[in-house]
């Protein structure tokens, strides 16, 4: 069940209420929301979510084990892959901070 949202006389106002409300209560899950981005950030995350593609070489038995693997889990193994990796990442990153 979602809630009302207040009125507000100001922008001050309004943020302070979202620094101490979750925005989760006041809306319903069916809604699409949109949203404005600064424009630095917009680009940012453009810039992450962008990809390239890559050939790399592994053995059958690796790609097979992947895919055994991504069909338990009901996943496509090409992302589990991608996740795998990205896990890895974060994982050495974090070793050198």
């Amino acid at each position: 069940m979602t809630k009302e949202l207040p009125r507000f006389e100001s922008e001050e106002e309004e943020a302070r209420f979202w620094d101490t409300h979750n925005s989760l209560n006041y809306i319903e899950s069916e809604e699409q929301v949109e949203i404005e981005l600064a424009p630095e950030l917009a680009r940012e995350l453009a810039r992450r979510s962008e990809t390239r593609r890559v050939a790399l070489r592994l053995r059958v038995s690796q790609i097979e084990a992947a895919k055994e693997i991504a069909r338990r889990k009901d996943i496509p193994y090409q992302r589990l892959l991608r996740s795998w990796i990205a896990e890895a990442i974060r994982r050495e990153l974090g070793r050198q901070a």
